[in-house]
């Protein structure tokens, strides 16, 4: 009987206190478009003492994504899922950017903004490109995504800035080749230096290395003893380029060290 009596005190006390059921203990997700308005609310910022905008980017990611996981039907999860990725990229969270930047080209390829998802994606990896003395490994794979945007899209908005970014990596890459022949031929060793070179003037041609390079090439063959080849390097050097200074140099070379 105690116990009864204590359960009946403790129900009406709860009545009286009004306890919410256990519905109410869930808290009810606000609409996508409220959620989406307060991402980018989020996302103006705050000013500081009026010389500095704090952005809670944790925080406007965290409505954007409430919108993916609750309204994955409704027209702002695309734009959430982009919105995400771009929150991510501003403040310079690169790998989690380039995630969501690669599954929206993957998962929406026929979407508009699939040529900006990609050029973002190259930039995520640009922005942790090294100088051409080191591994480039973020060069390449920023390649990876401006050879896709360039050859699926070619008339993109982003087709015009990506053809300059690829040429300007593809130079960084050809630096870090010449660099890498130039340290072996320094050190005598031409056979290394010649196969880096030629692997140069093959892979990374209209750069503005060809005639700078053949020449170095030539060089390396004139070491080696191999004459005939060095000849021909030389030729060609001063019959494509020939008002470049390499091909004055190669002339000089023709005659007086090569029989």
């Amino acid at each position: 009987m105690r116990i009864v009596r204590i359960a009946v005190a403790a129900l009406a006390l709860c009545a009286g206190a009004g306890c919410q059921s256990d519905d109410a203990l869930f808290e009810e997700v606000p609409p996508a478009e409220e959620l989406w308005a307060q991402g980018n609310t989020a996302l103006e910022g705050t000013s500081v003492l009026g010389v500095y905008t704090y952005v809670d980017y944790e925080e406007a990611i965290e409505k954007f994504q409430s919108i993916v996981d609750n309204y994955p039907n409704s027209e702002y999860a695309i734009r959430s899922e982009l919105a995400i990725a771009d929150a991510y990229f501003d403040n310079d969270k690169y790998e989690e950017a380039l995630s969501y930047y690669r599954d929206f080209a993957d998962l929406h390829p026929q979407h508009e903004k699939v040529p900006y998802t990609l050029w973002q994606a190259a930039l995520c990896h640009q922005r942790r490109v090294l100088s051409p003395g080191r591994d480039q490994a973020a060069t390449r794979d920023a390649l990876v995504f401006l050879d896709r945007l360039l050859r699926e899209h070619p008339h993109s908005p982003q087709a015009q800035e990506a053809e300059v970014m690829w040429r300007d990596l593809q130079t960084r890459l050809a630096t870090n080749v010449e660099g890498i022949a130039d340290f072996y031929f320094q050190r005598g060793e031409y056979e290394a230096a010649s196969e880096r070179y030629r692997a140069l003037l093959n892979e990374y041609p209209g750069l503005g290395f060809d005639p700078r390079v053949l020449f170095k090439l030539g060089e390396c063959y004139a070491a080696l003893q191999r004459v005939d080849e060095a000849d021909r390097i030389y030729r060609t050097l001063v019959t494509h380029y020939a008002d470049s200074e390499f091909a004055t140099r190669a002339r000089r070379e023709m005659a007086t060290n090569l029989p």
